[in-house]
């Protein structure tokens, strides 16, 4: 397993890196499968990497960026995560390292965040395991939730980790089965 790490993409020195990465993968179970410059140009205008409550992170493994990570709504209870691998990364357990990372980046700089979340869609069996190995927990499945190109819709599935289980290093499962 390389030695993953996360730095921070700093605007705008970053931008060109940032605009060539997201425009030279494609991401298939993102809405977006092929981001291309513009999109990526129209996302750090939008502040996805320095918004007000928003953060952004190069994944590194033994140094080589094969990754971004960006976080949304760092002042509300629950944070969002869209993390996204190149497409030579993919399958190497990277997504499974990097989340640990990612939650102690967030829980450790930010306070007012109890709780990490992050969707995919339901055929992306991969992330959803990488959630499950990395402590997170499946806390909804939205049928018919994600658009599809010329397809039927699939499921969104929600995964999260509280901040109360990171600190004592458990898991609380959800009650699923509580109506009366």
């Amino acid at each position: 397993m390389p030695s993953l790490s996360l730095r921070p993409i700093v605007r705008p020195s970053d931008d060109d890196a940032f605009v060539a990465f997201l425009s030279a993968h494609e991401f298939p179970f993102h809405v977006r499968r092929r981001p291309t410059a513009a999109d990526a140009r129209a996302r750090l205008a939008d502040g996805v990497i320095d918004g007000p409550a928003a953060a952004g992170f190069w994944v590194l493994a033994d140094g080589e960026t094969v990754g971004t990570v960006t976080l949304e709504d760092l002042e509300d209870d629950t944070a969002l995560i869209d993390l996204r691998l190149a497409s030579d990364a993919r399958g190497r357990g990277i997504g499974s390292t990097a989340l640990p990372a990612i939650v102690t980046e967030v829980f450790g700089r930010f306070p007012s965040v109890r709780k990490l979340e992050g969707q995919t869609r339901e055929d992306n069996v991969a992330m959803r395991r990488a959630f499950r190995r990395a402590g997170w927990v499946k806390e909804a499945h939205y049928r018919e939730g994600w658009p599809v190109d010329g397809g039927s819709p699939l499921a969104s599935v929600a995964y999260a980790i509280l901040r109360s289980d990171w600190e004592s290093g458990t898991v609380t499962p959800v009650p699923w089965d509580d109506e009366p």
